[in-house]
């Protein structure tokens, strides 16, 4: 989609004063697609040089706020970390185009903070932290688990950037489940839930998303019994916390996270015991 406001357009590596109206480009897939009568200046990101991907000598992963989808999902294939099916998985819940799985960025998924962003999922699943960069030059970092705080609502000062998302090694090591529902074969993510067990005390996280406005966690110390599990969703999700809009009913949405959670529990806890 054109859009007819955009007066001007800046290369993100020339510094200037963050204003009114400005916004970050990165594949803009988001941007592109609808009217944005507010935005004057697009600052574009693909020139930044960002490696999307890289190891750190202590094993973190840190994805570029600028990676694709089909960049994450190429490199994660190569990967032999426990948790690597995972990446596969969040990539393949994106309703994806052409367009989306090779412009799309994981930084602007983040962004975007819908509930049904599989990128979010990923990344609060795994302990991820954002990186964020203020016009000043002021670094600040923020879990992913709190930097999606409502629907389309995120914890992003005004010209802050997503500069990227570290994912620690020990998470990388950590066995996985992962559930997705949509009302249709080829529709948005009205629930997903994922469950990782910590590869050094066996905690038991499990990661409700796509149902919820905000990703919503639990933590489970000691392996949890169904009555548990039921028990820590029923009082740590509010009725009014359950997303609704025309991808599933609230009510669909709610029972979905309690069939996924026991799924999950008994997958990760109690198959892999025998």
């Amino acid at each position: 989609m054109d859009l007819n406001t955009v007066v001007e357009m800046r290369d993100a590596r020339r510094r200037d004063t963050w204003r009114p109206g400005d916004a970050w480009l990165g594949g803009g897939t988001y941007l592109f697609s609808e009217p944005q009568p507010q935005i004057r200046r697009l600052i574009d990101l693909s020139r930044m040089g960002w490696e999307p991907l890289r190891l750190t000598s202590a094993g973190d992963l840190e994805i570029a706020a600028t990676c694709t989808i089909a960049q994450l999902s190429r490199f994660a294939a190569g990967a032999d970390w426990p948790a690597a099916p995972l990446f596969e998985q969040c990539c393949r819940a994106f309703l994806a185009s052409w367009k989306i799985w090779n412009m799309a960025t994981v930084g602007g998924n983040l962004c975007n903070g819908l509930p049904a962003g599989p990128m979010i999922s990923l990344t609060a699943a795994l302990d991820g932290v954002c990186r964020l960069l203020a016009p000043s030059g002021a670094v600040r970092e923020v879990p992913v688990k709190d930097f999606v705080t409502g629907a389309g609502v995120k914890d992003l000062r005004p010209g802050e950037l997503l500069r990227s998302i570290t994912v620690p090694a020990r998470a990388l090591a950590g066995r996985t489940a992962f559930r997705q529902a949509s009302l249709y074969g080829l529709g948005r993510s009205g629930a997903l839930l994922i469950g990782t067990v910590d590869p050094v005390d066996g905690e038991l996280t499990l990661t409700v998303t796509a149902s919820t406005v905000r990703p919503v966690r639990f933590r489970f110390a000691v392996p949890p019994n169904a009555e548990a599990v039921r028990e820590a969703v029923d009082g740590g999700i509010r009725p009014e916390e359950y997303f609704d809009d025309i991808h599933g009913l609230p009510a669909w949405r709610r029972h979905m996270t309690f069939r996924y959670a026991e799924e999950i529990r008994h997958e990760l806890v109690e198959e892999a015991g025998r």
